[in-house]
């Protein structure tokens, strides 16, 4: 629209917010907050238990934020089905050993830092929350970051472990950098000022430095294909979502209009 006066410049239907946006990074956050609370009483070392639930409290902190601007938290995150959920394939993976969780942190928290940064930048719904969580965010890349480099420069078994894992979580990282299309627009426009392709040049660029850093091989397979890009943006997940939901919704599920 470069040129084009403003009084004649077609206007947008004035909205909360992107609803789209909105549940799309509300769940990547409910979804990895659970999966990382999944390993409250079973990380590695006690250090560990308390950053991991750190983390997990962080993200749903986000979460809780975003889904509200969209309707009622609560409901969203537990009276939703399968298919009502938009995250990435990414963040619903199982946890695996501590290697595939550190993994699956590094690729996530790498590319939420960088889009949080761009949104921070930017004037939209979310540039508030962006401007505070990217603080929070820049620990957990860091957090991952250095588990990633102690992994896979350490021993043998600790570097194949990692490897494994990386290589294992690569496919599901091109979902990332589409962008995420509000139900009755294109998606080209999900009312988010973020520049995709820039943003998925550096997440490359960073986590090949990390890899290579950590003496790991960066994958070399496609990190997308037509049977998982954007699939989960579309209600499409993985065979291991529907289990982590109905223990994520059991409780409040089994007593309805419960208080505490």
């Amino acid at each position: 629209m470069t040129g084009v006066p403003a009084t004649e410049r077609p206007a947008r239907a004035a909205r909360p917010a992107p609803r789209a946006a909105a549940l799309a990074l509300g769940d990547d956050a409910l979804v990895l907050s659970h999966r990382l609370a999944e390993w409250a009483g079973h990380a590695p070392v006690l250090e560990e238990d308390v950053a991991l639930a750190n983390i997990a409290l962080d993200l749903l902190g986000q979460a809780r934020f975003l889904l509200s601007l969209v309707g009622d938290e609560d409901e969203l995150a537990y009276l939703r089905e399968e298919r009502a959920f938009r995250n990435l394939h990414l963040v619903e993976q199982p946890n695996g050993d501590f290697a595939h969780t550190i993994a699956r942190q590094l690729y996530f928290s790498t590319y939420q830092l960088l889009l949080y940064r761009q949104l921070a930048a930017g004037e939209s719904e979310f540039t508030g929350l962006a401007a505070k969580a990217v603080k929070e965010i820049a620990y957990h890349q860091d957090h991952a970051e250095r588990w990633t480099l102690r992994l896979g420069d350490g021993t043998p078994e600790s570097h194949e472990r990692m490897d494994r894992a990386c290589r294992a979580l690569w496919r599901f990282t091109g979902e990332m950098f589409h962008p995420i299309g509000e139900d009755d627009e294109p998606d080209d426009h999900d009312g988010l000022d973020v520049d995709w392709r820039a943003l998925e040049e550096s997440w490359l660029a960073s986590v090949t430095d990390v890899l290579r850093r950590a003496t790991l091989t960066v994958p070399d397979g496609p990190r997308s294909g037509a049977w998982t890009a954007g699939a989960g943006r579309q209600g499409l997940h993985t065979e291991p979502f529907g289990r982590m939901i109905a223990e994520m919704q059991h409780l409040h599920r089994s007593h309805p209009g419960a208080s505490w």
